[in-house]
């Protein structure tokens, strides 16, 4: 394996993590499976719309980067 492919598994990984933690971080829209897990309590932390919009930013920036790294890895990959 070059250094390439190891450094794009190595962001995969890191991303892949990164994006479980964003999109657990989300306040749950109700009716879902949230509801399910206790997500349906109404709380006050984190209901602000500029904290909800800038992880809705962070999640969409790490999921470019994850699918990035992802094509990358298939073009390294399929070349060989």
């Amino acid at each position: 394996m070059s250094p390439i492919e190891i450094g794009l598994l190595v962001i995969v990984n890191v991303m892949s993590i990164a994006l479980l933690a964003l999109i657990l971080l989300h306040k749950g829209k109700g009716g879902g499976l949230s509801d399910m897990f206790g997500g349906g309590m109404s709380t006050s932390l984190g209901g602000s719309n500029v904290v909800e919009r800038n992880l809705d930013r962070m999640t969409i920036a790490a999921g470019i980067v994850w699918f990035a790294c992802i094509v990358g890895l298939g073009l390294l990959l399929g070349s060989n």
